[in-house]
Formats: C-alpha cells, sequence, structure tokens
C-alpha cells in the first residue's frame, strides 16, 4: 500500500512536467504535421491537398533539394571533422603537461557563445575589404588570395562550417576527456609492455573503450547538424542564391517570410522524421546497453 502511494505522488509530481512537455513538445509537432496536408496562409481558410506539399517538395522544388543536401553535407563534415578535431584534442588535453587545464577551458570557451555571437564574429572576420583572413593574408604577401568568402556560392557553405567547427568543438572533446579518463591505465600500460606502440594502442584498446562515449557524441552532433539555423542565418542568411539554405532556414522563410504554413510544415515533419531515424536506433542502443 506505501508503495502504491508512493508510486502515485511520484506521478503527480511528473505531472506538470508532463502536461508542460506536451503543450510545447508534442501537441506543436502533430499540428504542424496536420498542417502538411494543407494549403494555408494562416489567415483564410485551409484548403486540403493531402500529399501534394511533400510531392512538390522532392519534385519541382529546387531550393528545398539544394537545402537536404547542405544537411546531409553539414553532417558528413560534422562527422568526420568535429569528431576527429574534439578526439585528437581530448587525447592531447588528457595528457599531464603544464597549463593543459588554460588549454581545455580555450577551446572550451567558444562553446559557450551563442550562435549568434559566434556568427557575427566570423563574418567580421569573412570580411572581404578589412576581415582578418584577407588582412593575414594580405600582411603575408598573399593578396591574390584574398576572397569574397561568403559571397561565393561555391565555398560559403564550407566557410559557415569552419566558424561552426570552432563554436561546437567544445562540447565533444569534453565527452571524449571524460571518457578517456575512465580507462584504466593499467590496461594501457598491459599493451606497452606486450609491446604495442602508440597506435597501436589507440586502435585496438582506447578507440573500443570509447564506444559508448562515440554513441553519444555522434547522436548529439548529428542531430544538432540536422537543426542548423542560427549561424547559417546571421553569416549568409542562405544566400548567396540559395547556396547555403537548410533545411531550417528554409523552413522558417517559407512559414514565417512567405505565410506558407503547409509547405512549412512538411518540411518541418521531414526534419522531424530524419530526426526519428536518428533517435530511435540511439535509444534502442543505450536501453540495450542498460
Amino acid at each position: 500500500m506505501k508503495s502504491k502511494k508512493s508510486t502515485i505522488k511520484a506521478y503527480l509530481f511528473l505531472l506538470p512536467a508532463f502536461v508542460v512537455f506536451c503543450s510545447v513538445v508534442i501537441f506543436p509537432t502533430i499540428y504542424s504535421f496536420y498542417l502538411s496536408f494543407f494549403s494555408w496562409n494562416g489567415i483564410g481558410d485551409k484548403k486540403f491537398v493531402a500529399l501534394k506539399n511533400y510531392i512538390n517538395l522532392f519534385t519541382v522544388d529546387p531550393v528545398f533539394l539544394t537545402a537536404l543536401k547542405n544537411n546531409f553535407l553539414w553532417i558528413i563534415m560534422t562527422v568526420f571533422f568535429t569528431v576527429t578535431v574534439s578526439l585528437l584534442l581530448a587525447v592531447v588535453l588528457n595528457r599531464s603537461f603544464k597549463g593543459r587545464v588554460v588549454y581545455r577551458a580555450i577551446f572550451y570557451i567558444p562553446y559557450m557563445l551563442s550562435w549568434v555571437v559566434v556568427g557575427v564574429i566570423w563574418k567580421w572576420m569573412y570580411n572581404p575589404n578589412m576581415g582578418f583572413i584577407n588582412e593575414c593574408l594580405k600582411a603575408m604577401g598573399l593578396a591574390n588570395l584574398k576572397l569574397t568568402w561568403l559571397s561565393d556560392p561555391k565555398i560559403a557553405l564550407y566557410c559557415v562550417y569552419v566558424a561552426a567547427l570552432w563554436q561546437g568543438v567544445g562540447q565533444p572533446m569534453i565527452l571524449f576527456l571524460s571518457g578517456l579518463q575512465t580507462i584504466p591505465t593499467d590496461v594501457l600500460e598491459a599493451a606497452t609492455i606486450d609491446g604495442a606502440g602508440k597506435v597501436r594502442t589507440f586502435v585496438s584498446i582506447t578507440i573500443p573503450m570509447l564506444k559508448e562515449t562515440f554513441v553519444v557524441v555522434f547522436a548529439t552532433l548529428i542531430i544538432a547538424a540536422m537543426k542548423v539555423y542560427d549561424i547559417i542565418k546571421v553569416m549568409t542568411g542562405g544566400g548567396p542564391g540559395n547556396s547555403t539554405e537548410t533545411l531550417a532556414t528554409y523552413m522558417y522563410s517559407q512559414t514565417f517570410m512567405y505565410s506558407n504554413f503547409g509547405k512549412g510544415s512538411a518540411i518541418a515533419s521531414v526534419m522531424f522524421l530524419m530526426m526519428i531515424v536518428i533517435i530511435v536506433p540511439y535509444v534502442i542502443y543505450t536501453a540495450r546497453e542498460d
């Protein structure tokens, strides 16, 4: 009886949080999915169009396909570069040397800045007339390499990603550091005694023992890459010529700038389904490990 009362009390304590979660997450998600089957400008009557919004996105909307491609490209760059750089930094900063705490802070501080602040900083750095990068190239006698970094459709997305890498490497670095510090030193010492070199030890022992950390890092980074918005909006606004458009920026412009709520909701639903594809395997894996 006492256990039953405790359970009821626990559910009552959880009830307010559950109501808030349903109000700000579950209901808007369901309603957005519902709107994706209509053509609606937010004012007049809704017109049911079934799957037309989805069909148009994948068949007659080149901007959506560009945004989708950019999201996948951002995910690929995140998986390869953000993970690699953060892991290498964690390995270096896990060693004992003077000032390592300071260096950890230096690499982590950018993560505490908002995407908007990071976007403003790097937009100035890429400024073609007085930006830090072009001025450095000029000072080194490499003025012929100066570019209009954010105005070139071929490189604009990669330039924005460099800014995102600078900001985003701190969190996975800390996660990898935590994982490295849980590896027993006697295992590493045993590998050294058996004649394994540093590279072999890292590949055969360190990496496998960071398996759970890799799962968390990959899941969080890929989800963040799927919904990248702020830094794109600040630095390029999706331009030039929609070359840096992502699903989040395109969804925002269609919904709130052009009042195309049906199309914007369809884009949001596509994003949601893509995230589900990522989240479900992660949840299954973590549940299996528990």
